[in-house]
């Protein structure tokens, strides 16, 4: 038997294993296996898996470094992590390797180093002055976390505004926790209770909120360039002499652009033209259960109220 023919037979024996069983995306994308790709199309596929990768590992490293009293390179990791998250997304785009399991794998990294994470190091980081409040507010930060990654995953309307998140992002609302870390580095003794409040239950609440947060995404496309580069220098530049400081400005600065572009909406839109603002929002069926049309026979006899359908907590 020649190389040829083992081969044949050989592949023969996979498709009669495999025949059984067929791999299918939530999404309804057509799945196909890894080992029916040729090298060179598996590496480019698995290569944004690779800085997802590396995005969980420093989440989880971040963990346990706060439970060693390490809080500073703690946020460190989890600020690495928040720039592997972007560098994953923009990789798999210029690849074209936009899968169904990349998604996934992501949301599960984003939940450890943006869910996890903070959440414990919020939790260790005032426990000391405020034992009770630091587990419920980690916790609740938790509880937020899971339910802004669940929504985006089960979300998808093609008619949204693309530049809007709806809800702070987890890396965003993880940044207020880094931000605030590193400003202040030791664990809370002294400092006003306010403040465990500000820096950890309010990004958790606006994670699970529907407010609408301006992505900057576009920041990262070549026409762009000549404002990001000089941005992301001055950015470094604070970053490495003023680290707390200009934490704190980058990240409870984006969290004000929601109220801000709230309040200068009107203004905005008058002098640079409907395009400067968010569109209006469309209500969305339930992301918690599935609406099914009602049997035919089931609104006999009920008003017109009644069979005008049937609204998810979303839409009540």
């Amino acid at each position: 038997m020649t190389p040829d023919d083992s081969a044949r037979w050989r592949d023969r024996g996979r498709d009669r294993m495999s025949r059984g069983m067929r791999l299918v995306s939530a999404s309804g994308a057509r799945v196909v296996p890894l080992s029916r790709l040729n090298p060179r199309v598996r590496a480019r596929v698995m290569l944004p898996s690779l800085f997802t990768l590396g995005n969980m590992i420093c989440g989880f490293s971040s963990v346990l470094l706060s439970f060693q009293g390490r809080f500073r390179v703690a946020a460190v990791l989890v600020a690495v992590s928040i720039v592997l998250d972007i560098a994953d997304g923009a990789v798999a785009r210029a690849v074209g390797a936009i899968t169904p399991f990349g998604l996934q794998f992501d949301s599960l990294a984003d939940l450890i180093s943006f869910g996890i994470a903070p959440a414990v190091l919020v939790y260790t980081w005032a426990l000391p002055a405020y034992p009770v409040w630091a587990w419920a507010g980690a916790m609740f930060w938790l509880s937020c976390a899971a339910y802004r990654l669940a929504r985006f995953n089960v979300t998808i309307d093609p008619l949204a505004d693309k530049r809007y998140f709806v809800g702070l992002a987890s890396p965003g609302a993880a940044g207020v926790v880094i931000a605030t870390v590193l400003a202040i580095g030791e664990p809370l003794y002294d400092y006003d209770p306010l403040l465990p409040v500000v820096a950890g239950v309010l990004p958790a609440a606006l994670m699970a909120s529907s407010f609408r947060f301006r992505s900057f995404r576009d920041l990262l496309s070549p026409r762009h360039l000549r404002l990001t580069v000089p941005l992301a220098v001055l950015v470094a530049v604070g970053l490495f002499f003023w680290p707390g400081v200009t934490g704190m400005v980058l990240a409870f600065g984006y969290v004000l652009t929601c109220p801000l572009g709230w309040l200068t909406a009107p203004v905005r839109r008058r002098w640079f033209g409907e395009d400067a603002v968010a569109p209006p929002r469309r209500r969305l069926p339930s992301v918690i259960m599935p609406i099914e049309d009602p049997p035919e026979d089931s609104t006999q006899g009920l008003g017109d109220d009644a069979r005008g359908g049937v609204a998810g907590p979303a839409g009540r």
